[in-house]
């Protein structure tokens, strides 16, 4: 697979594509190689215009590469037009990151929510992007009349799956609501762990909650909501935590949409662990997409509590003078600790927070 990256003069463009490498091998796939250019604009036909077009066939072909896949997100029509220039499939970011999620959702919520980003995307692929949907479906006896196209039919098709796939969903958005009311008249203090894809949510979730939930380190390790009750003994009660589905940098509007009902435990919750991945070198970057992604369903309200993860990640002259500070996002000046959620270290102070937030409210 050849990796194609373009620069269109935005703020933090990933020159290694090293996270579009990271996606591709989550999804098992091979990058070969890596191309990018700079733009003004995206050119209306290929994207990338016909000389660099020219190129990428070229080094896929010097490479052996049997599919191309783009770090931004290309119309249908430059899908297509691409792919007649280059003589071989090419995708674009959107749907690997569908694809990864596809093969990764275990709960019945968690397929739904897939199934419909994904039909959503494919929605938008029927204009003109196959021939065989150019082909005319006769009327009553075969000539009767134009009748129904197969682009229409395949349209239709696609549109009634939508709305059976969103009924379902509504479905099990009621049975979650109905959770979080019990939840809430049980009087438990609701903690959601948000934080960009690979940061440690899962396994901090397991470290607090003493649980088994699937964590290792990779883009995407879990999809599905998870809740526990975690009891804080400085506080002397319990609270619920929940961990949700990662961000990432530009992630497909359908995908915010389609998991609306899994990010409602973010929105719905007192206070949001904003976990960081404290040893990536693009973290400040990496708080801005989820503070994006929070304001997408309206939880920027919501109290935060950054914590800095991987502390044993960090070399010795990296490492914090103070576990326990503030930190500045967006102008407001937010508390912070450092955690080990690997090693324990910083866990007590992480607790003793928990707990001071907890019986404040």
């Amino acid at each position: 697979m050849l990796l194609v990256g373009v620069d269109f003069h935005a703020p933090h463009f990933d020159v290694e594509l090293e996270e579009l490498g990271l996606l591709a091998e989550t999804a098992g796939l091979n990058p070969v190689a890596r191309l990018t250019c700079k733009r003004q604009a995206p050119d209306a036909a290929l994207f990338v215009g016909t000389g660099k077009a020219d190129e990428i066939k070229e080094l896929a072909e010097q490479h052996g590469a049997s599919e191309v896949l783009f770090d931004q997100a290309i119309s249908p029509a430059q899908q297509r037009n691409l792919e007649r220039r280059i003589g071989m499939p090419v995708n674009d970011r959107t749907l690997l990151i569908l694809e990864i999620f596809a093969q990764r959702a275990r709960s019945h919520e968690g397929k739904l929510q897939v199934e419909l980003a994904k039909l959503q995307y494919q929605s938008t692929r029927l204009v003109r992007r196959w021939s065989h949907l150019e082909r005319q479906r006769g009327g009553i006896g075969g000539r009767g009349g134009p009748g129904e196209t197969q682009m229409e039919l395949d349209k239709r098709m696609i549109n009634d799956a939508i709305k059976r796939t969103k009924a379902r969903l509504e479905t099990v958005k009621k049975q979650r609501n109905t959770q979080r009311r019990q939840r809430a008249n049980a009087q438990h203090f609701g903690i959601a762990l948000v934080g960009y894809t690979n940061a440690g949510k899962s396994t901090l979730f397991n470290k607090l909650t003493k649980a088994r939930v699937y964590a290792a380190d990779q883009l995407f390790a879990t999809l599905d909501p998870t809740t526990r009750s975690v009891y804080l003994g400085d506080a002397q009660q319990s609270v619920s935590l929940s961990d949700t589905v990662g961000f990432i940098r530009d992630l497909p509007h359908g995908l915010i949409d389609a998991f609306e009902a899994t990010l409602q435990e973010a929105a719905n919750a007192q206070l949001l662990m904003h976990v960081i991945d404290s040893a990536n070198p693009n973290f400040i970057e990496q708080i801005k997409e989820v503070q994006h992604v929070l304001g997408e369903i309206d939880a920027l309200e919501i109290p935060q509590l950054l914590v800095f993860n991987k502390l044993d990640a960090l070399a010795p002259e990296q490492r914090p003078q103070k576990l326990h500070d503030h930190y500045e996002v967006d102008g407001q000046s937010i508390e912070r600790v450092f955690v080990s959620a690997q090693s324990g270290e910083g866990m007590e102070i992480l607790r003793s927070i928990l707990a001071q937030r907890t019986a404040a409210a």
